[in-house]
């Protein structure tokens, strides 16, 4: 049943006199209708049922804006302490909390997505009301870490491209942004290794992650049957290596170093043939038509993305860990470090190997468990874990979110 209104029969009444001039409703229905319309008094009915409502959404709305504006009252307060105790305005765990609760408030009524994406504005005028956030992220427009700085931090941040992964940690190690968004992982690609090989030596930290939905299109601006060339980032043409076997196996395969070039080039070459593959904004920002959409290879192709700065975050109640390390060169040292973690019950994530770049044939691991440092069992495991490294850097710990 709907929700009661404050608004009499009088006012609607007086709403339907002036949508309908001098038909003004007579006992129950409008003057001037035909025998048929004044016999079933559906239209009338159903006009003033409308209206009603939509004066019910109205009050809402009208009240929604009253809480916003008291709400920006208090980040303002919120805002001036943080400043005298020079706290970060940026507080991932604060954000993961507040998320989960709102969802166990909406009890399913709104879709989850959309409850998030409507309170992800909410939040990042928040951010803008305290000060403001500059955040770094591989440009141009249009790129999956435009989209994912998007995700995070809203509309109401200030987005700054950059033309390399490196140039993201730089703006944000000088100090020209507070943090950076990089991926670091695809769910069918692996690891963006361009990326982990910079936190060997970087200062800077893991905040917070983001899952992105990857749904890669094909876009170009000539006919499906034209395209001869297409463009897009090594990334994403591993994750389409089947789709584009099975339906373009004989085109050219030009790797750029955004989607966003590639969408760029796929514009400036179209009488070549040429198309591309990537974000879907990139046709909306770049005039090309999108021949086919989801074309990754697989339907739940997701991105981790990490944003990167200086602080390190409190426990969020379900965190993830990061750790960089370079072990002994002695035999058993990899099953020892293993085994620590073993030992401690810890649950790994993920372990992977890189080239150090400092000696040749010596290499560095890239480890992901389960749990947050200040808490148990990680904060056990690491001091006998640190027994069996030559080196052992902790790049964050961080709230383990999902993909929305």
């Amino acid at each position: 049943m709907p929700p009661r209104n404050r608004y009499p029969d009088t006012a609607l009444t007086t709403q339907l006199s002036q949508r309908h001039g001098d038909h003004a409703p007579r006992g129950g229905r409008l003057s001037g209708q035909s025998p048929r319309q004044q016999k079933s008094g559906n239209t009338d009915e159903q006009t003033i049922a409308l209206t009603k409502a939509r004066l019910a959404i109205d009050e809402v709305d009208a009240r929604i804006v009253e809480l916003l504006k008291k709400r920006a009252e208090w980040v303002h307060e919120v805002g001036r302490i943080k400043k005298e105790k020079n706290s970060p305005i940026f507080v991932p765990e604060r954000e993961t909390a507040l998320l989960n609760k709102l969802n166990r408030l909406n009890a399913g009524v709104l879709p989850e997505a959309s409850l998030q994406a409507i309170y992800r504005e909410i939040i990042s005028c928040s951010f803008f009301l305290e000060g403001g956030l500059t955040i770094a992220y591989l440009g141009p427009k249009g790129t999956w870490s435009h989209q994912a700085a998007l995700k995070q931090f809203g509309k109401s941040c200030e987005l700054i491209p950059c033309q390399s992964f490196k140039d993201v940690f730089d703006m944000v190690d000088r100090g020209k942004a507070q943090y950076g968004v990089v991926p670091v992982e695809n769910s069918s690609e692996g690891s963006v290794t361009a990326v982990m090989d910079l936190f060997v030596t970087s200062p800077l930290k893991i905040c917070a992650q983001i899952n992105l939905n990857i749904r890669n299109s094909l876009m170009a601006d000539i006919p499906r049957e034209h395209i001869r060339i297409l463009y897009s980032h090594p990334q994403v043409l591993g994750q389409t290596r089947n789709w584009i076997q099975r339906h373009f196996p004989n085109a050219e395969l030009v790797e750029t170093s955004s989607t966003t070039k590639a969408s760029i080039l796929a514009k400036e070459n179209a009488a070549m043939g040429a198309a591309s593959l990537g974000c879907p904004l990139a046709a909306e920002l770049f005039g090309l038509n999108i021949l086919e959409e989801d074309v990754q290879d697989q339907s739940c192709n997701t991105t981790r993305f990490a944003v990167i700065g200086r602080q390190e975050t409190q426990p969020s109640g379900r965190d993830r860990t990061s750790l960089l390390i370079r072990i002994q060169h002695k035999p058993g040292t990899l099953a020892e470090v293993v085994n620590c973690f073993q030992r401690h019950n810890n649950n790994l994530i993920r372990i992977e190997s890189r080239p150090s770049k400092v000696i040749n044939w010596e290499y560095v691991f890239y480890i992901d468990a389960a749990g947050h440092i200040q808490e148990s069992p990680l904060r056990e495991t690491l001091p006998e874990l640190e027994q069996h490294c030559s080196m052992l850097k902790i790049l964050g710990s961080y709230a383990d979110t999902d993909v929305i």
